[in-house]
C-alpha cells in the first residue's frame, strides 16, 4: 500500500468535477477570509484583547488548518481529473486533520466555560479567568489535539491494509481506511474512536448544562438589551458546537458500510467544510464589537494611505 490511495471522486463528468472545484473553491475563500480578518482584527485591535476574542482568534488558527488539510487537495483532484494521494500524503491529512478537529472541539468546550464565568458569575470572572489561565487553557486544546492525533494516527497505520487502495470519502477520512484492514486488527482503532466519542459527548453534555445554566441566568436579567447580547453570543456557539458534534458523531460512530453514501458525503461536507467556514460569520461578522474594530482599522488604513500619498506628492 506504500503506492498510496484513491480517494472518492464527486464525479465522473468533467463539467461536474469542474463544478466542484468552483464550488469547494468559493467555500475555502469564504472561509479564509473570514478566519484571517477574524485574527487580524483581534491582533491588531487592543480593545479586543479580552478572553472571549482571545479564544476565537484561536479558534479561526484552527478552523483555518481543518479546512486547509482537506479542501485544497480535493479541489486539485478535481481540476486535474485525478483522485491519487501518497502514502505519506494520507498519513499527514489524518494527523492534521484529526489535530485541528480535536483542538476545536476542545477549545469549543473552553468558550462554553469562559460564557458561563462571564455570565453566571460576572464577580469572579477577571479572577477565574485571567492571562495565565486563558494562556494554559488554549495551550491544552492544543496539546490535546496532538496526543489524541498521533495515537489515532498510529493506530490507524499500523493497520496492514489488504482491501484494494480505494478510500470512499473524498479524503483520507479514517471509517473509510479501516474498510480496507486485513483483518480485525482494526479494533484497536475502533476502540479508541468509542472512547473519544465517549468524552466528546461528555464534553458536550457539560457544554449543554453549563447553557441552561446561561439561559437560566439570562432570563432573570430584567434588561432586554443586555438579554438580547447574552443570548447573541450563546446560541450562535451553542448551534456550531451541536453540528459539529452531530455530523461528526454519526460519521466516525455508524456501522461502516460496503460503498459510500450521499448521507455519508454530506454529513462528512458539514463537519470538515461548512464547520470551519460558518464560524467566522456566526462569531464574528453578526458582532458589533468585531465590525466596529475592523471599520475602524480600515479607516486607519484608509488614513494612513492619504496621509502617505500627501506626503510623496
Amino acid at each position: 500500500m506504500e503506492a498510496g490511495f484513491f480517494l472518492l471522486g464527486f464525479s465522473d463528468v468533467r463539467e461536474l468535477q469542474i463544478l466542484h472545484f468552483v464550488m469547494f473553491l468559493m467555500i475555502y475563500l469564504t472561509a479564509l477570509t473570514g478566519n484571517l480578518l477574524v485574527i487580524t482584527v483581534v491582533a491588531l485591535d487592543h480593545h479586543l484583547h479580552t478572553p472571549m476574542y482571545f479564544f476565537l482568534m484561536n479558534l479561526s488558527i484552527l478552523d483555518l488548518g481543518f479546512i486547509s488539510v482537506t479542501v485544497p487537495k480535493s479541489m486539485a483532484n478535481s481540476l486535474l481529473n485525478t483522485r491519487s494521494i501518497s502514502y505519506s500524503g494520507c498519513i499527514a491529512q489524518v494527523f492534521l486533520f484529526f489535530f485541528f478537529a480535536l483542538a476545536d472541539f476542545a477549545l469549543l468546550t473552553v468558550m462554553a466555560y469562559d460564557r458561563y464565568v462571564a455570565i453566571c458569575k460576572p464577580l469572579h470572572y477577571e479572577r477565574v479567568m485571567n492571562r495565565r489561565a486563558c494562556v494554559q487553557m488554549a495551550a491544552s486544546a492544543w496539546i490535546s489535539g496532538v496526543l489524541n492525533s498521533a495515537l489515532h494516527t498510529g493506530n490507524t497505520f499500523t493497520i496492514t491494509f489488504c482491501g484494494g487502495n480505494m478510500v470512499d470519502q473524498f479524503f483520507c477520512e479514517i471509517p473509510q481506511l479501516l474498510k480496507l484492514a486485513c483483518s480485525d486488527s482494526y479494533l484497536s482503532e475502533v476502540g479508541v474512536i468509542a472512547f473519544n466519542a465517549f468524552l466528546g459527548l461528555s464534553c458536550f453534555v457539560l457544554i449543554i448544562v453549563s447553557y441552561i445554566q446561561i439561559f437560566t441566568t439570562v432570563l432573570r436579567i430584567p434588561s432586554g438589551q443586555d438579554r438580547h447580547k447574552a443570548f447573541s453570543t450563546c446560541l450562535p456557539h451553542l448551534i456550531v458546537v451541536s453540528l459539529l458534534v452531530c455530523t461528526g458523531t454519526f460519521a466516525y460512530l455508524k456501522p461502516i458500510s460496503n460503498s459510500a453514501s450521499g448521507l455519508d458525503l454530506l454529513l462528512t461536507v458539514l463537519y470538515s467544510v461548512v464547520h470551519p467556514m460558518m464560524n467566522p460569520l456566526i462569531y464574528s461578522m453578526r458582532n458589533k464589537e468585531i465590525k466596529a474594530a475592523l471599520k475602524k482599522l480600515t479607516w486607519h488604513r484608509l488614513l494612513t494611505k492619504n496621509k502617505m500619498s500627501v506626503f510623496i506628492s
